[in-house]
């Protein structure tokens, strides 16, 4: 078995690799992006315990990965380690209903004022918002002066996100795109990344105001579930047409889950603020503050 100080040593090597921007993107974008998710999505699911402990060990030495908060301590599959649930009072929920919580454990990536239509990818290159809400116009104007926020997973993190706030999840629509990797060299390198990755976009209601969520795919994503769907309700067979939903969760209650990795922007209507404590780059968990609702009667 891999001592703790190896892991580590191979970790660190592993990290300068990375560092290397070009040889970074070269091997986590200019590869068959499609046919890598669809081989990951099947590969992870296989339930044998040779490749099962194969591949967490694999995925562990990659990825800083901390399971202790797991609900189960046993996974059957790589697949059911990704998407594992955690133990009851994990995340703790801010429940002033003057705030709204982060939907997920996250990097906190760019985020500020929606202007112009136009929100950053990374400092010094921006991307359109009604391109990333699909062509909705109406839905980008509904959101213009609001703020925003860009959530990364990582591949190690818990990759379930939750409700912001008491909300009614109006409808969801998907876009189809491609996968490109969402880290920050392809975020600098690839313009209008997320309006080019398959994607949903989940209009929420929450007391009164508007407030999206768009969940962004990536390489090795291999599939969005939401819970609050019906049974058996598969969101790329509904060619792109807004999904009725009218679906209510209270704060803190799962929505749904990535298969791997990937981003959430959180977009909110004007009158929210930023958490003014928020900083790029730092890591959020479900339940931390996030945005502050606008001032005004909450009840």
């Amino acid at each position: 078995m891999m001592t703790v100080s190896t892991r580590s040593r191979l970790r660190r090597a592993l990290a300068q690799v990375g560092a290397q921007e070009d040889l970074n993107f070269l091997l986590t974008n200019r590869l068959p992006r499609r046919l890598a998710t669809r081989f990951m999505g099947w590969f992870s699911r296989i339930e044998q315990p040779l490749v099962r402990d194969v591949s967490i060990a694999t995925w562990r030495l990659f990825c800083d990965v901390d399971l202790s908060d797991a609900a189960e301590s046993r996974f059957p599959s790589l697949h059911a380690a990704f998407v594992r649930a955690l133990r009851p009072g994990a995340r703790p929920v801010a429940l002033d209903p003057a705030i709204l919580v982060s939907p997920s454990d996250a990097i906190l990536g760019a985020h500020g004022r929606i202007e112009a239509g136009r929100l950053l990818q990374i400092k010094g290159l921006s991307y359109s918002l009604e391109d990333l809400l699909g062509g909705d116009a109406e839905l980008a104007r509904a959101h213009e002066g609001g703020v925003y926020a860009t959530l990364r997973l990582t591949a190690g993190m818990y990759h379930r996100f939750h409700a912001p706030h008491d909300l009614l999840v109006e409808s969801v629509r998907h876009i189809w795109g491609d996968t490109w990797n969402v880290n920050p060299i392809a975020l600098q390198r690839i313009e209008a990344l997320f309006c080019r990755n398959e994607r949903a976009v989940l209009r929420l209601r929450i007391a009164d105001y508007a407030v999206t969520l768009v969940p962004v795919a990536a390489i090795l994503v291999a599939g969005l579930r939401l819970g609050f769907l019906p049974e058996g309700v598969d969101l790329r067979r509904t060619g792109g047409r807004p999904l009725p939903c009218n679906a209510r969760r209270e704060k803190g209650a799962e929505l749904g889950w990535f298969e791997h990795g990937s981003t959430i922007v959180v977009l909110a209507q004007p009158g929210f603020t930023l958490w003014p404590t928020l900083q790029e780059g730092a890591r959020l968990r479900v339940g931390e503050p996030l945005m502050r609702l606008p001032q005004r009667d909450l009840t």
